[in-house]
């Protein structure tokens, strides 16, 4: 009985802490979704309610233009990030070389590294072989510190994967490729999905290596703000970061539906 009490008496507790947790989590966001429909052009207090700041956001073209860099860079970056990934990890998955595990912690620096360092490094090496900094560099740089991410999200989705699976498709005439596509792919999904959210995740709010890396005519939107925080932030740019949290919001709920239905098939 009194542990009965003692567990009834710590829910208040723990729902408050959550709600704490939570408060102190999304409080900011909630700021910056507030006065993007704030008729004053100053952050500093609520005067009234406008959706004027959605149309003039349009209206910015250099805003506009980052932003679509943004997009561009993060969706490029994030598909060969799954691709070169998921080949990566299920080719250190398969088959066992001298050196393994020492490609495997080398995987790790760029994670662990500061941002700075890699940012840096990456100006020298492309400054080094004479390329112009440019969209290119961009996705190349985004592309260094992003696929560890997949990698290590698939690697740990085969971790508990059966290889007898591969085998029966092999016993029944299936090719490696088809085997790939057919079995291994579709039960690695969650995993690679996963490492996708990262890594997109990683390109969209990427400051440090982009600010290295970029070049006159490939400003991302994160650059841009940062380079309009000195003057004061707009309320058009309070607007754009709304509609980017939204559509974050709808991809993730897409994705963890997605999984949801995999998980299930696999169970079924």
């Amino acid at each position: 009985m009194s542990n009965e009490k003692e567990k009834i008496g710590f829910r208040p507790l723990a729902l408050c802490y959550a709600c704490l947790f939570y408060l102190f989590l999304y409080l900011p966001i909630a700021v910056v979704v507030v006065f993007s429909f704030n008729t004053s052009q100053l952050n500093v207090t609520f005067q009234g309610f406008t959706f004027e700041w959605y149309g003039r956001m349009f209206e910015n073209v250099q805003l506009m233009q980052s932003f679509f860099n943004t997009l561009i860079v993060a969706a490029v970056s994030t598909l060969l990030s799954v691709i070169l990934g998921t080949l990566c990890a299920v080719g250190m998955y398969r088959f066992k070389f001298r050196g393994r595990e020492t490609v495997s912690n080398l995987l790790y620096i760029p994670i662990v590294i500061p941002e700075i360092v890699l940012g840096i490094a990456m100006l020298a090496f492309f400054t080094l072989v004479k390329i112009q900094m440019s969209m290119v560099t961009l996705i190349i740089s985004h592309v260094t510190f992003s696929m560890p991410f997949v990698v290590i999200t698939v690697r740990s989705r085969l971790a508990g994967f059966d290889p007898s699976v591969e085998e029966a498709a092999r016993d029944l005439g299936a090719n490696d490729w088809r085997i790939f596509r057919r079995v291994t792919l579709p039960m690695i999904l969650p995993g690679v999905l996963s490492g996708a959210m990262l890594a997109l995740t990683m390109s969209l709010d990427d400051v440090v290596v982009s600010f290295f890396t970029t070049g006159p005519d490939s400003m991302t939107l994160p650059i841009k703000i940062l380079g309009m925080v000195r003057k004061g932030v707009s309320p058009d740019v309070n607007a754009l970061s709304t509609l980017m949290i939204l559509g974050t919001v709808l991809i993730m709920l897409a994705a963890t539906f997605f999984e949801m239905r995999m998980e299930k098939k696999e169970e079924a």
